[in-house]
Parts: C-alpha cells; structure tokens; sequence
C-alpha cells in the first residue's frame, strides 16, 4: 500500500494524523539531517500500522517534506 506524508521537523511532539484515506501529517522531532527525520517517519509510520520498521520504505521525496511511502502488511 502506498500512502503519502507531509512531514513537519524539529517538533515538540512527535504525531502522525490521517488527513484522508492514504494521506497523513507527520511531526517528528527529528532535525532533517543525516536521515535523522527520514527514519523518525518510517518509524511513526511503522508503529501507525502495526509493522516493522523494515516493511516501510521511502518511496519517492527522500530529500522533501512530502514523500510518498510504501507499507508491506
């Protein structure tokens, strides 16, 4: 399943909330450097679904606030 998030850095808290179906916001504490805020969002996503870490994978907008991510159930 693919679904795309918007992701805000450098928050106080971190949450992810569903927009619509497929969409959602993403505030992670993370700063975006060295991949920091990339893996802060594969694991809200991760835990959002119930799945590993290793099923969620960046599929588009590595270097950009909105990405596009896949999810393996």
């Amino acid at each position: 399943m693919h679904i795309k998030v918007k992701v805000k850095t450098g928050a106080r808290r971190e949450r992810l909330v569903e927009i619509v179906p497929g969409t959602f916001e993403a505030d992670v504490k993370e700063k975006a450097e060295r991949n920091a805020a990339n893996e802060g969002v594969i694991a809200l996503v991760a835990n959002h679904f119930g799945v590993p870490k290793k099923s969620v994978r960046i599929v588009s907008g590595h270097r950009r606030p909105n990405k596009t991510l896949r999810v393996i159930k």
